[in-house]
């Protein structure tokens, strides 16, 4: 069940008010007020996975905690309004949202103005004012829109199909659907815009006379004006008094509209954002930059050279290049930061920039090419190891990057020489005491590591004493690469009731416990299988005698 609210909950913090327009009991807007109704239909049903109880359920447990009628004690539904308000103005949009989910008392009290113009302001920096009417919504419809909006432009770099609505539609949608946003932004990505007076002064509340200078300087035979988007805002701020005005007076011209296009891009925004600006982040950087880039994405990775020649072209596979690395794969999944995708990627940013600094110093040692290689895998191994909770929760700085990263070189380097040589480095980097070696530092696990090639060696020396050469001759080939010291034993092969798999079993106990019981019983199962291998032979041979 706490699986499930997680994932719930990510899921709303992404969906966040994503969809509007039907109409339900508690909510008194009217107009586009009516938008904020059909979103919380749709999370309702979200949560309705959460307890098994139906609707007719939960309105009779509702009535009940109300009558008292099953005990004596005091619930929150017996609260009264102002006392439920001041509790839920510690709760954030998204618990707020969720707890007017519940019933529809706690819906009307979760959807006050009071509640919402405080997420409001802290979410938006203005205050909405609902004195004398000037706001034209509620300011839970409010904050739902503006949310919307702010999500989609905050990433238009990112966002190929907001980039062409915007491009291609201003000034030439006849609804100006979009314009009417955009006067709520001051540093606006577009090209100056002519636009008619008459309609500067519709979109932006602007009045003609604080732009006369423009007037003066306008050819005869032109209807419109040349105005900068900053100029424009800051023009608009000046004549409404503040940027809470500027805001009302946006939100006033979109009461009539219907916000299906918003919707429809925020939905897509929604499903596609962390794909987008991963695809932005590893193939729209500067020139340099990119080229760098690609060479530390790819630094000593096993990968397809037939998706990796397509790199930042239109058929790119940007899944499987996500894939390459945990942390980049743990974003496209949206598991960094919270799923917010922008602290998420900074992240991803800060990661191979200390990846840049790693390669750098790896190659400056005296090293060869395989232990370069393996010292920078399992170096990133380990640094993943320790922060993926931490990567998890918040950003992660390059700084926090590079220490964890010098740390886990060290340890890196001290297993090297532990394991002697890269045949047994390979060896042991499977075991769990290695990995455990690289998050935790604890010598401990270093001894164990120690403790396993030792017991390796023991085996091998014990299969080529010389009283055992006629074993060695007569075991399969499979049995006696296992007691080879240089063979690596994986999980994998140890399920399943072969002779392979019965010796690696007793083999893997040993190696890892060190009792002198499996060591017995390892030598008694080979010695058996050659005596085995020995009668097989010795009947065919008879065999063979009689037949001659």
């Amino acid at each position: 069940m706490l699986v499930v609210e997680d994932e719930l909950l990510q899921k709303l913090q992404s969906n966040l008010f994503n969809k509007g327009g039907c109409q339900r009991g508690g909510d008194t807007g009217t107009g586009m007020a009516d938008l904020s109704t059909t979103w919380e239909c749709e999370l309702l049903e979200q949560f309705s996975c959460l307890t098994a109880a139906t609707d007719e359920e939960l309105r009779l447990n509702t009535s009940d905690i109300t009558s008292g009628s099953s005990d004596n004690t005091i619930g929150l539904l017996h609260l009264s309004d102002e006392v439920l308000l001041v509790i839920l103005r510690n709760l954030d949009p998204v618990s707020l949202l969720r707890l007017g989910s519940t019933c529809s008392l706690l819906f009307r009290v979760c959807s006050c103005n009071s509640l919402w113009t405080t997420h409001f302001q802290d979410s938006f920096g203005v205050s909405l004012s609902y004195t004398h009417a000037r706001c034209p919504v509620t300011a839970k419809t409010a904050f739902r829109l503006v949310f919307m909006w702010r999500s989609l432009f905050r990433n238009i770099h990112c966002n190929r199909a907001f980039q062409e609505k915007l491009f291609v539609e201003i000034p030439l949608a006849p609804h100006k659907y979009w314009i009417q946003w955009l006067v709520l932004e001051e540093s606006v990505p577009l090209p100056s815009v002519r636009l008619p007076c008459s309609d500067v002064e519709k979109l932006w509340g602007i009045t003609t006379d604080l732009f006369q200078d423009k007037l003066q300087e306008k050819a005869e035979d032109c209807d419109a004006l040349k105005f900068e988007w900053r100029e424009l805002y800051h023009l608009a701020l000046n004549h409404h008094g503040s940027a809470s005005l500027v805001f009302q007076h946006v939100l006033n011209q979109h009461q009539n509209n219907e916000h299906v296009e918003l919707e429809s891009m925020y939905h897509q925004y929604v499903q596609c954002r962390f794909q987008w600006l991963f695809t932005y982040w590893l193939f729209r950087q500067p020139t340099p930059y990119n080229k760098q880039l690609r060479s530390i994405f790819l630094q000593w990775k096993k990968h397809s050279k037939r998706k990796v020649a397509t790199w930042g072209e239109t058929l790119c596979d940007v899944r499987y290049l996500a894939s390459l690395h945990p942390i980049t794969k743990d974003y496209w999944r949206g598991r960094l930061a919270r799923g917010n995708e922008n602290l998420g990627i900074q992240t991803v940013g800060n990661y191979f920039s200390m990846c840049k600094s790693l390669v750098a110093w790896i190659l400056g040692r005296d090293w060869g090419r395989l232990k370069r290689r393996k010292v920078y895998e399992d170096t990133l191994e380990g640094v993943y190891l320790l922060l993926r909770r931490e990567m998890q929760e918040t950003l992660i700085e390059h700084e926090r990057f590079w220490q964890v990263a010098k740390v886990q070189m060290t340890r890196v380097c001290t297993l090297e020489e532990t394991a002697a040589n890269y045949v047994n480095w390979k060896m042991i980097e499977t075991l769990p005491y290695y990995k455990l070696y690289l998050v935790s530092g604890n010598s401990v696990y270093l001894d164990h590591v120690q403790g396993f090639l030792r017991r390796k060696r023991i085996i091998r020396d014990w299969i080529y004493l010389e009283e055992n050469l006629w074993a060695r001759q007569l075991l399969p080939e499979s049995l006696y690469t296992l007691l080879e010291f240089d063979t690596k034993i994986s999980q994998e092969s140890l399920h399943g009731d072969s002779l392979p798999a019965q010796l690696g079993r007793l083999m893997w106990l040993y190696l890892n416990s060190g009792q002198e019981l499996y060591l017995e019983a390892v030598k008694g199962m080979v010695l058996q299988c050659a005596q085995a291998c020995l009668n097989h032979l010795s009947t065919l041979q008879a065999c063979e005698v009689r037949v001659a």
